[in-house]
């Protein structure tokens, strides 16, 4: 199949969170498995800084007209937008499409750090274009390959920026043979614009205010361009089984339940048969690449292990803590945080339980940043015991993964979570995670028995203070255990691959691809005629 894929990160030249190494892994595995995988993204200044080659044509792509803008003082939107090839070294095409501002300069020049800082920032107006201009590009770029009879047999988008090209698709009848497909990485975020943001946002799509309706865009008084995805998309999926059911509910469902059960029907009652693949909102566990997460064969690790020889784990855990200065005890049980330091990771429920943890006879690192006073905070607690608690801010994908090396444990005490990658890469390099029971932790951690015979991690109730102490309680009984070593040989051979997952991706965009024969084909008594 020549499949299109349609995001705003890219791991590791750009990586906000999880949806960076989705895209680089997927699309990958989806390569190997004999599938043609094209990815479009804006082109950032990253891209060529960090050294990949892109070639521009000649002749851009036309944007066409579009909607007055709302207000007489809005920037001009774009007319044209300039494309780039390249290729990754997994034999990914990479198609960057860029536009100039009022000013003549990228609309996409921010980004300038593989952090991806400045995708996201700004005015939610300004940021409402950029992503439309991206969108609209997209979507002259699918006309553009359709003219051609290059059709893309499958457009797959990802999160609120991208959600916006299925519902464009649908105006364009000369697309009606490519299939959509949204992917939701995290519902709380939906590119929900309100007031006069909303109407400059429908002008910059160029859609005009008959747009503006509760059957179309209008969400709660605004614009919701996650709402536009959902509606419009021939399949839309989420990043594990267990959140797929939480967002169909008002406790998770970020105000989007309703619209996600007007299409899907509720988890206990789902709408339609389940014969066609856009009937059921399916939940798809994400996956990691073996070639970048392998303690077996990291580069950036001290010494390599794996599960039938872990001794060198000691090692990489020696090294790590005398490089950060802390003390070195090998029968002290390592407990690490890793990623964004944000109240729904949990973060100040850790900073709240520090000097409770400091109290047991652990290793605390903390790795990552995020909202100010939560860091300030850690910072704080971690202070009064600088020989065993360490916070550390922002690392390098290096330093992270000499931390996945180190650890025995990993902390993830999330309000919610759409899937995680934290607690896999963990796994795969032999720490255990401690983590919330919700969402996908549920879809990738057993909790584990007292007598540690079944489970591959610990599950803790809420995300209170309270219930992570007692889980690093458990931690540390569990690793003073004799079948500890036996519990992380286990956790280190669990299948975390993408080819589980890319399976289930190829048998959708199977059976959207059937759907459209089927749809389109003439009786069969008339053929001939």
């Amino acid at each position: 199949m020549d499949i299109l894929f349609v995001a705003t990160e890219l791991a590791p030249t750009v990586k906000v969170g999880g949806l960076g190494d989705v895209v680089s892994s997927l699309s990958k595995t989806l390569r190997n498995n004999g599938h043609k995988v094209t990815i479009a993204l804006p082109r950032y200044p990253v891209f060529e800084q960090a050294g990949l080659l892109f070639a521009r044509r000649l002749t851009p792509l036309a944007l066409g007209g579009g909607a007055a803008p709302a207000r007489g003082d809005a920037p001009a939107i774009p007319s044209e937008a300039f494309v780039f090839d390249g290729r990754l070294s997994s034999g990914v095409d990479v198609v960057l499409l860029d536009a100039q501002g009022p000013d003549g300069a990228s609309i996409f020049g921010a980004v300038t750090s593989e952090a991806g800082n400045g995708i996201y920032d700004g005015d939610e107006s300004v940021v409402a274009r950029r992503f439309a201009t991206f969108n609209r590009a997209v979507l002259a770029l699918l006309e553009q390959r359709a003219a051609a009879g290059q059709t893309f047999d499958i457009v797959h988008v990802h999160d609120w920026p991208t959600a916006m090209v299925p519902y464009l698709m649908r105006e364009k009848p000369e697309l009606s043979r490519t299939r959509s497909v949204l992917t939701i990485h995290n519902l709380a975020h939906q590119g929900f614009l309100q007031g006069e943001a909303g109407r400059d946002a429908l002008a910059a799509f160029g859609l005009g205010s008959d747009h503006f309706t509760p059957a179309r865009l209008e969400f709660y008084g605004g614009v919701s361009l996650l709402k536009g995805g959902i509606l419009a998309a021939d399949a839309v999926t989420t990043v594990s089984p267990t959140y797929a059911r939480e967002i169909l509910e008002p406790a998770r469902g970020e105000r989007l339940d309703g619209v996600l059960r007007a299409r899907f029907g509720s988890a206990s009652a789902p709408r339609g048969d389940g014969t066609k693949p856009g009937d059921s909102l399916l939940g798809i566990l994400n996956g990691i690449d073996y070639a970048s997460w392998n303690p077996a064969t990291d580069a950036t690790l001290p010494a390599r292990f794996d599960a039938d020889d872990p001794s060198n784990k000691a090692r990489v855990k020696s090294t790590v803590l005398a490089g950060l200065g802390l003390s070195i005890d090998p029968e002290r049980p390592l407990f690490v945080s890793i990623g964004r330091q944000v109240q729904q990771k949990g973060a100040d429920v850790l900073a709240n339980a520090l000097p409770r943890l400091s109290r047991q006879d652990v290793t605390i690192v903390i790795a990552g940043e995020g909202d100010a006073s939560i860091g300030e905070h850690l910072a704080a607690a971690a202070a009064r015991d600088g020989e065993r608690i360490k916070v550390l801010g922002r690392v390098s994908e290096q330093v992270a993964h000499g931390l996945y090396g180190a650890a025995d444990f990993v902390l993830l005490p999330s309000r919610f979570e759409p899937c995680g990658l934290v607690q896999v890469h963990a796994q795969r390099y032999g720490a255990l995670p401690i983590a919330t029971r919700t969402g996908g932790f549920i879809d990738t951690i057993v909790d584990l028995d007292a007598e540690l015979e079944t489970g591959t991690g610990f599950l803790i109730d809420s995300a209170t203070e309270d219930d992570l102490v007692g889980g690093v309680g458990r931690a540390v009984a569990a690793f003073n255990h004799p079948r500890f070593a036996a519990v992380r040989k286990r956790v280190m051979r669990l299948d975390l691959s993408w080819e589980r997952p890319a399976r289930r991706y190829m048998q959708l965009y199977r059976q959207l691809g059937q759907a459209t024969v089927a749809v389109e084909a003439p009786p069969q008594e008339s053929v001939g005629a």
